[in-house]
């Protein structure tokens, strides 16, 4: 009965990293021929960081998709989704594994993400790095303290006309800033729960910090900020993942289970940004291509609604396309649903407004923290007091709707594998010239949706270019056309057409494509 009682506990809240460990050993363990679980590195904190391989044959044979979790430490969401994915295609989906190899990071942030499940709950973002986030030349002087011993870091409020806060006239429970040009004046100062220790006017800005993962990639890195690092991929974790990435020849797409979310909101062209030594915008055929992916995303998930969600520099997901060059995708998988409201109740148009009602009609507890009158010691005779939203509840759904969250998504997952860029050989023609030469013509054809290529990986020139090579036997040559072509790109369900002048009798070989598109290769007789 104490088994039984452990277990459904376990099911009943989001999984800690010991428990994320041991589903992914127990998904190796029975899925033995299809899975290759490895230890990337420990973290600081002592933390594995897990690499997933699901694959059939030579996982390097088929092109890949990579799916990173965790990359925000307060995503809870995103560790269970990407090991829920994992085995929904061990457990439904294993005939995806004839054409497509999956890479699964379920968690790059497991030192922040334990925060959750201390006895002090609050948004942790960073890894177990001693850091100075003030610049102070002190370290951790002023942490986070619980003033109303509730568990939870939520915010104080000071009644002060000085301050530039004001109640949200939707929902008085939320503290907005004043808009001098609308007439508001502020009425309260607002602050992260806590004392300042250090005497800076400040509140918990230098507490147990670290680096965070979403804040040390290379792409626009916030230089200077905290939580970026002294430098980008300062980091064991970044830079074992980058390793293993740029290794992996055969990866067509990324999808990052983060904050950034072009799913839902594509990313826009900006023609002047483009135009950029250092390109800041998305590139027009991208635009299109992201475009066609957040329909079939919004279609399949069943989502809408998203808040706007853009990268703030130093994130993974604009690495993997700005720097990486490849098929870059993006969402936190869930967000607070519109509260539709009803012919009394009218549906707020604050994001935190809508996420009360939604949260009352959910019947969700421990949501919100009421604001509760305190005694503080850097605001004496002051009005102050302590509440707000709890940590975690706006980022992540009650875990009962994890596993529907976790199958929409893979069914995602599946229908862009099914559209992979895939290379044949086609329409291949022999014709006899004299002086025993063969004109040999064929198409190189793409028969996936998606290109072989995103605009911005032809610009970046890492991505490797579709090869077509010719193999001849000894007593043959050629007379006309290259042995060796390197094609840069070729558009879904498009071809290109390539012929050579062949001298000589027998037989000739062609291979054709590349890592992340899959070759094929096909013998012609010269006539």
């Amino acid at each position: 009965m104490c088994l039984v009682s452990v277990n459904a506990l376990a099911q009943s809240d989001y999984r800690n990293n010991n428990e994320i460990t041991s589903a992914l050993k127990k998904l190796k363990s029975q899925h033995s021929s299809n899975v290759k679980l490895e230890s990337l590195t420990k973290t600081v904190g002592g933390h594995d960081i897990w690499a997933l391989t699901l694959f059939k044959g030579n996982p390097e044979n088929n092109p890949d998709m990579a799916i990173v979790g965790g990359v925000d430490g307060i995503l809870l969401l995103s560790r269970e989704m990407a090991l829920n994915i994992a085995e929904n295609i061990l457990n439904n989906h294993k005939d995806v594994l004839d054409n497509t190899t999956f890479y699964i990071f379920p968690n790059m942030s497991p030192n922040a993400s334990e925060q959750y499940f201390s006895s002090l709950k609050y948004h942790k973002l960073g890894n177990a790095k001693q850091t100075d986030d003030d610049r102070d030349g002190q370290i951790n002087e002023d942490p986070f303290e619980d003033l109303n011993n509730d568990g939870l870091i939520t915010l104080i409020r000071v009644e002060d006309v000085t301050g530039n806060y004001i109640k949200l006239k939707e929902d008085e429970r939320i503290m907005s800033k004043a808009n001098t040009k609308e007439g508001e004046l502020g009425t309260y100062k607002v602050f992260s729960e806590g004392i300042d220790n250090d005497k800076d006017g400040n509140y918990n800005e230098d507490g147990d910090g670290g680096i965070h993962f979403n804040k040390n990639l290379t792409y626009n890195f916030p230089y200077f900020k905290p939580g970026a690092g002294e430098h980008a991929v300062s980091e064991k974790e970044h830079r074992v993942l980058l390793d293993f990435l740029y290794e992996q020849w055969n990866i067509y797409a990324i999808l990052t289970l983060g904050p950034e979310n072009n799913l839902s909101n594509p990313l826009k062209y900006n023609a002047a940004n483009a135009r950029k030594r250092v390109v800041t915008s998305i590139l027009k055929d991208d635009e299109a291509l992201n475009k066609f992916l957040s329909k079939k995303y919004a279609k399949i998930t069943g989502t809408k609604g998203a808040p706007p969600a853009k990268g703030k520099g130093g994130d993974f997901f604009e690495w993997s396309y700005f720097h990486f060059g490849k098929l870059a995708m993006s969402t936190p998988g869930w967000w607070a649903p519109k509260f539709k409201g009803d012919s009394t109740v009218k549906a707020k148009k604050n994001y935190k407004a809508n996420f009360l009602q939604w949260a009352e009609e959910e019947g969700l507890s421990n949501y919100f923290v009421d604001w509760k009158e305190i005694t503080h010691p850097d605001f004496p005779n002051k009005k102050v007091e302590v509440g707000g939203i709890a940590p975690f509840v706006m980022t992540n759904p009650p875990y009962s709707k994890v596993a529907d969250i976790s199958k929409k998504h893979t069914d995602f997952v599946i229908e862009v594998s099914k559209m992979q860029p895939n290379i044949s050989i086609e329409n291949v023609t022999t014709e006899k010239i004299d002086n025993g030469l063969t004109r040999v013509t064929l198409k190189i054809h793409n028969n996936g949706v998606l290109p072989t290529h995103t605009e911005m990986g032809k610009r970046s020139r890492w991505l490797r270019r579709i090869k077509v090579d010719l193999k001849l036997n000894n007593n043959q040559n050629i007379v006309s056309g290259q042995k060796i072509q390197l094609l840069n790109s070729i558009d879904g369900d498009s071809s290109r057409e390539l012929t050579w002048l062949i001298n000589g009798k027998g037989s000739v070989t062609i291979e054709a494509g590349t890592s992340h598109t899959g070759t094929d290769t096909i013998t012609i007789n010269l006539k």
